[in-house]
C-alpha cells in the first residue's frame, strides 16, 4: 500500500515533469513556426514592392516616351508649316516679279503706241493743211466759174430749201391732221368712258426688293456663314443680292426680276425654318424652290382664266400667262394688266355685240410674248404672234396681238378694242412708273451684254446695276481669258449704254468635282 502510494506519486512526478517539458516544447515549435511566417510575409512584401516599382518605372518610361514621340510629332509639323509657309511667299515674290514683269512691257508698249500716236497725229494736221489749201483754191475756182460769191450762192440755196421745205410741211400737217381725226374718233366713243366706269381695279406698283423676317439677328451670322460661303451661294444660284444692314430681324433681298426674287425670298425662308444652312442644303433648296414654283405659275394660269370665265386653252400657253405674273411693264403686273385688258375688251365688246369671249381671249393674251421675249430675239408682238399661232389660237387674237402697238392693221373689232383696252389700261394715273421700267430695261441691257459673251454661261446684275457677276463655262475659258472677258465686257457697257457711276465686272470661274456614293 504504501509503496503504491509512491509509485503513483512518482509517476504524478514524471507526468508534471513530462507536461511541462512537452509545454516548453511545443511554445518552441510555435515560435519558431511563426518568425517562419513572418519572414515569409516580408519577403513576399518586399518582392511585391520591388514588383510594383518595376511596374511604376516601366509606366514612367512608357509614358515619357509617348511624350517624346507627341513632341516629335508637334515639331515635325512646325518645321512643315514653317516651310510651307514660305514656299507660299516664295510663290507670291514669284508672282509679283512676274507682274511688274507685265506691267514694265505693258509701259513699253503704250509708250510705243503713243509715240506712234503723235506721228500719226501730226502727219494728219498735214494733210488737213493740205485739204484745206485745196478746198479753198476748189472754191476760188467755183466762184470765178459760177460767178457767183460764198454769200450769193448760199442765199439761193436756202431759197430753195425753204419752198421744197414748206411743201413736205404742209403735207405733215395735213397727214397728221387726217391721223388725229380718226384717233379722236375712236376714242371719242362713250362705250369707252361706259367701260372705265364700269371697271375698276386696284393700283399696285412691282417693287425691287423683298423684306424676308427672321427669328432673330443670330440667324444673319448663319446665313452670311463662315467666310461669307453661304451668302456667296445664295447670290451665285439665285442672281438675287442680299442686303444685310442694321435693320433688326430682317433681311432685304434686291432684284429687278421678280421671279428671281420669288424664288430667292422662298429659298431663305426655307432654309430659315429648316437650321440647316450650308451650300449644298441651299442648291438642294434652291432646286427645289424652282420645281414648286413652276406649279404656283401654272396655278396663277389657271386663276387668270378661272377669274376672266376661260375654257379650253393649251397647258403651255396657261404656263406662259402665269409667267406674266413675275414681269412689269412700267412698274405694271403684266398679268394684273393683262387681266384688266381682257376685262375691259369683254365689256366693250358687249356694248358692240361683239363675242366677249374671243375679246376676253385677246385681251388676255395681247402682251404673251413677255413671258419669254428676254429669253429669246425678238419683240413681244412678233413673239406673242408666233406663240398664238403654234397654239392654235384664233386668227382675231393674233391679228389683235399684232395689232395692239399699231405694227399692223387692226383686222376686226375685236383687234381694236383690244388696242384701245391697253391704251386705257397703261393710261389710267398711278397705272405705270416710268423710272422703275428705266430701271429694269438697263438691268435687262446690262446682263444681254454679259450674255452676248463667247464662253459665259449665267449673268447676273446685282448691287442695283451697280456691279454685273459674270458665270463663264469653266471648261472653255481659262484664268487669262476670263480677264479677256471682263476687260471686252466693260468695253461694250462703255460704248453701248448710259448709267449712272461706275460699274464693277465680276467674272466668277468655278470648277467642281461630283461623285455620288450608292
Amino acid at each position: 500500500m504504501g509503496n503504491n502510494m509512491v509509485f503513483y506519486s512518482l509517476l504524478f512526478l514524471i507526468g508534471l515533469v513530462v507536461g511541462f517539458l512537452l509545454s516548453i516544447l511545443v511554445n518552441y515549435i510555435r515560435k519558431n513556426l511563426t518568425s517562419k511566417v513572418v519572414k515569409d510575409m516580408i519577403e513576399k512584401a518586399r518582392k511585391d514592392a520591388e514588383k510594383t516599382k518595376r511596374e511604376i518605372i516601366l509606366e514612367q518610361k512608357e509614358e515619357s516616351h509617348k511624350l517624346k514621340l507627341e513632341l516629335d510629332k508637334e515639331i515635325k509639323e512646325k518645321k512643315q508649316e514653317i516651310r510651307d509657309n514660305e514656299e507660299r511667299l516664295l510663290q507670291r515674290e514669284k508672282n509679283m516679279d512676274k507682274r511688274d514683269e507685265l506691267y514694265q512691257k505693258r509701259e513699253l508698249l503704250l509708250d510705243e503706241k503713243e509715240d506712234k500716236l503723235n506721228v500719226k497725229l501730226s502727219e494728219i494736221q498735214d494733210e488737213k493743211s493740205k485739204v484745206e489749201e485745196i478746198k479753198n483754191e476748189q472754191l476760188d475756182k467755183l466762184e470765178k466759174i459760177s460767178k457767183l460769191s460764198r454769200e450769193k450762192a448760199k442765199d439761193v440755196l436756202m431759197e430753195q430749201v425753204k419752198a421744197n421745205m414748206s411743201k413736205e410741211v404742209s403735207l405733215y400737217i395735213k397727214e397728221q391732221e387726217q391721223e388725229a381725226k380718226m384717233i379722236a374718233d375712236k376714242q371719242a366713243k362713250e362705250y369707252i368712258v361706259t367701260a372705265m366706269q364700269r371697271y375698276a381695279a386696284d393700283i399696285a406698283n412691282e417693287q425691287t426688293i423683298t423684306v424676308v423676317d427672321l427669328p432673330n439677328d443670330e440667324m444673319k451670322g448663319r446665313i452670311i456663314g463662315r467666310e461669307g460661303r453661304n451668302i456667296r451661294t445664295i447670290e451665285a444660284i439665285t442672281g438675287v443680292d442680299l442686303i444685310i444692314d442694321d435693320t433688326p430681324e430682317a433681311v432685304v433681298l434686291s432684284s429687278f426680276d421678280p421671279l428671281r426674287r420669288e424664288i430667292a425670298r422662298v429659298t431663305l425662308e426655307t432654309l430659315i425654318k429648316d437650321g440647316r444652312i450650308h451650300p449644298t442644303r441651299i442648291e438642294e433648296i434652291y432646286d427645289k424652290t424652282c420645281k414648286d414654283m413652276n406649279k404656283k405659275i401654272v396655278e396663277l394660269g389657271n386663276d387668270a382664266l378661272f377669274t376672266l370665265g376661260l375654257t379650253k386653252m393649251d397647258s403651255n400657253l396657261i404656263e406662259l400667262v402665269g409667267k406674266l405674273y413675275f414681269r412689269t411693264s412700267f412698274g405694271q403686273n403684266v398679268l394684273a394688266h393683262s387681266i384688266e385688258v381682257a376685262e375691259l375688251s369683254g365689256l366693250l365688246a358687249s356694248e358692240f355685240g361683239e363675242d366677249v369671249n374671243l375679246a376676253k381671249r385677246a385681251g388676255l393674251l395681247h402682251d404673251i410674248g413677255k413671258s419669254i421675249d428676254h429669253d429669246v430675239e425678238g419683240s413681244h408682238v412678233e413673239l406673242g404672234a408666233d406663240l398664238a399661232r403654234k397654239y392654235h389660237e384664233n386668227e382675231v387674237v393674233i391679228n389683235a396681238i399684232e395689232s395692239h402697238h399699231g405694227d399692223k392693221p387692226a383686222t376686226s373689232v375685236i383687234s381694236s378694242i383690244v388696242a384701245i383696252s391697253d391704251a386705257l389700261s397703261a393710261s389710267r394715273p398711278g397705272a405705270r412708273n416710268d423710272s422703275i421700267e428705266n430701271y429694269v430695261q438697263r438691268l435687262s441691257q446690262l446682263e444681254s451684254v454679259g450674255n452676248d459673251v463667247e464662253g459665259v454661261e449665267k449673268t447676273f446684275a446685282v448691287q442695283a446695276g451697280r456691279e454685273l457677276r459674270v458665270i463663264v463655262k469653266p471648261e472653255e475659258v481659262d484664268d487669262l481669258k476670263a480677264h479677256v472677258i471682263a476687260r471686252e465686257i466693260k468695253e461694250k457697257i462703255e460704248s453701248t449704254m448710259k448709267y449712272p457711276g461706275t460699274i464693277k465686272i465680276t467674272v466668277v470661274r468655278e470648277t467642281r468635282a461630283l461623285e455620288e456614293a450608292k
